[in-house]
């Protein structure tokens, strides 16, 4: 996307970088002030640089973006934590939009086996534009629950359970909500989605998975996926007895955290590979093998949903935060995705997590130049999707004469990442290989 440089704007690097410049300073600008600002910081060779100073780097919020990406002229090395038009995929009303689309493009051209790869979402309505669809699949299913979000908020906020449409009348009146939540009703979209009444449990207890994936391009696509995630667990044991408990149906940890019996220490995550052991042990490997291939189609699937309306722009890159839930039947299903998920950390564990996560997006951003950009890993990174389908290159089986090849993706597997690192990056700039 061509940008046009305004008069007066501080941009990044006003004067034409020569070669090779750039590459043992980088100077960025950061709008939080977490993980990723330790990070940042931390970074041979990396310096801040205030408010009205020219830039490389930036991992700005969305609000930043909004403001300023459109009057920004940036030079050829720039990078950028979002695309233009992230919400495409990060608004839970367009994400569906756009699924719905996919889907139904997928059948036209594809076929309905094609096109059943994306039942994946539950069912969806925008509120109040189709609140007549809804009211109508709503008596088609009567006794059912259902949930209601705002389209462009987080952490939990705004979200109710019901059953009878009399209290969507009264949502719609304001009768039933604080006085904050109807001045925001006024102006904000909902979505009504069918809740998961059946949700896989551990201990009695609901939980969701946060899964990394980064996309450095959407033209052509290409896609990473982290090995490292976590499954976020409510406080309270599931019952459908009660809706109105936000700690037996959020999994939010901006919720769970002010649960009465909330244990800061102990907390409410699991990482990634606990889960995927506690699942291998229970119902074998080859059933967790498919359900998470299940999951990698969400995300695939996905992307490629908004692939032809996200504006694309090399100096852009985005690391998502998917949520996915899974039934009591493995059947995963996507909840939402998140343009910024949340890098502040809830424990320590939490905060090696997140801090591996980054660093690992800042290699494979490589504002230093040290990639060949053929990589199929990058620390805890794996390249899922370049153009098509990546596949591992140490694993093949032979059958009947023909090469079945495996997806180059590891989910709660070993991230031996610093081992990897070793092998592939030189060392930074006037630093000596460890």
């Amino acid at each position: 996307m061509s940008k046009n440089k305004t008069s007066g704007n501080k941009g990044p690097y006003s004067q034409k970088r020569k070669e090779g410049e750039g590459r043992t300073c980088v100077r960025f600008r950061c709008g939080l002030t977490n993980t990723i600002l330790d990070v940042l910081h931390q970074r041979p060779g990396w310096v801040e640089v205030k408010e009205d100073g020219e830039w490389d780097f930036n991992w700005c919020d969305v609000g930043w973006l909004r403001e300023n990406y459109d009057h920004s002229y940036m030079e050829e090395h720039v990078r950028i934590c979002h695309f233009r038009n992230h919400y495409e995929l990060t608004r839970k009303n367009l994400m569906v939009k756009n699924l719905k689309r996919y889907r139904k493009t997928l059948e036209r051209e594809a076929g309905r086996l094609e096109a059943a790869k994306c039942d994946f979402f539950p069912c969806t309505f925008e509120l109040p534009s189709e609140y007549h669809l809804f009211v109508e699949e709503f008596k088609r299913s009567p006794g059912s629950t259902w949930i209601m979000k705002p389209v462009a908020r987080s952490q939990g906020k705004g979200i109710f359970l019901f059953r009878k449409l009399k209290d969507i009348m009264e949502w719609k009146k304001n009768g039933t909500r604080s006085e904050e939540q109807r001045d925001e009703a006024q102006v904000e979209s909902y979505v009504a989605q069918h809740y998961i009444e059946n949700p896989y449990l551990i201990n009695g207890r609901k939980f969701d998975l946060r899964v990394y994936v980064l996309v450095t391009s959407y033209l052509p696509l290409k896609a990473w996926l982290y090995r490292d995630g976590f499954a976020r667990f409510s406080n309270t044991r599931f019952s459908l007895s009660s809706i109105d408990d936000q700690y037996v149906h959020l999994t939010n940890v901006a919720v769970q955290k002010t649960a009465p019996d909330y244990d800061p220490e102990k907390g409410c995550k699991w990482q990634m590979h606990k889960l995927r052991r506690y699942l291998t042990a229970k119902h074998g490997s080859e059933t967790v093998e498919a359900l998470f291939k299940d999951i990698d189609n969400i995300f695939i699937r996905s992307l490629q949903s908004v692939q032809k309306v996200i504006i694309n722009d090399k100096h852009c890159f985005e690391l998502y935060g998917f949520d996915i839930l899974l039934d009591q039947d493995l059947k995963p299903w996507l909840i939402e995705v998140n343009a910024s998920p949340s890098l502040t950390a809830s424990s320590q564990e939490d905060y090696e997590l997140k801090y591996r996560l980054l660093e690992d997006t800042l290699h494979i951003v490589d504002m230093e130049g040290r990639l060949t950009g053929r990589e199929k890993r990058v620390g805890g990174y794996d390249l899922m999707w370049n153009e098509g389908p990546v596949h591992r290159e140490d694993v093949s089986l032979e059958t009947l004469g023909s090469t079945y090849q495996i997806p180059n993706t590891h989910l709660g597997c070993v991230n031996d990442r610093k081992k990897q690192l070793r092998q592939l990056l030189k060392p930074f700039p006037g630093q000596k290989r460890a």
